[in-house]
């Protein structure tokens, strides 16, 4: 058992216990952020336990943007296959600094581990990247998700003096359905 993930006995592993398929089929991005998450990780591919990759593959409508999210575990190395995309990350305390660019096809950024980043299409037609991310189980935290839908909510008072608005905002946000797009 390691990663929380059980080990199998080397020789009873199988070809499919290396193998994924579908990364070369478009995700359903009819949803609210336009955007569509293919991952392929340990879950998805019980061999790669242990071996510290793993991949997604994230398609955008126009418009569409894989919002601000960090991966606790992980850097991400992303590719442009298709389209336009804006990208960036926010350095850690106390500077903030905001990195960005704007990538076309073939084009390459990397997104450091833990920090904030995000991707938005701003071409006219859908686009594609495939990422690898430096762990089998790199995880995921989508920022509105986790602050404004986390269950039990965290208390509005709390939200309000951080984020420096009135407690109504808070509320109108919490009582929003917040999406995964994967």
């Amino acid at each position: 058992f390691v990663n929380g993930k059980v080990c199998k006995d080397p020789k009873l592993a199988q070809a499919n216990d290396f193998f994924f398929a579908g990364l070369d089929k478009p995700g359903n991005t009819a949803n609210a952020l336009g955007s569509r998450v293919t991952q392929v990780n340990v879950a998805q591919i019980a061999g790669l336990n242990t071996l510290g990759i793993s991949m997604v593959r994230i398609d955008y409508a126009p418009g569409g943007q894989n919002p601000p999210h960090t991966h606790p575990r992980a850097t991400e190395i992303l590719t442009i296959l298709e389209g336009s995309l804006y990208v960036g990350f926010v350095t850690s305390n106390p500077d903030n600094r905001l990195i960005t660019k704007t990538l076309q096809k073939g084009d390459v950024f990397v997104f450091p581990e833990g920090l904030i980043h995000f991707q938005q299409n701003v071409g006219y037609k859908n686009a594609v990247a495939i990422a690898a991310l430096s762990s089998q189980n790199p995880g995921v935290i989508t920022i509105a998700n986790a602050v404004f839908g986390s269950k039990p909510a965290i208390n509005s008072n709390v939200l309000a003096k951080a984020f420096q608005v009135d407690n109504k905002v808070v509320n109108q946000l919490q009582s929003q359905f917040w999406m995964d797009n994967n």
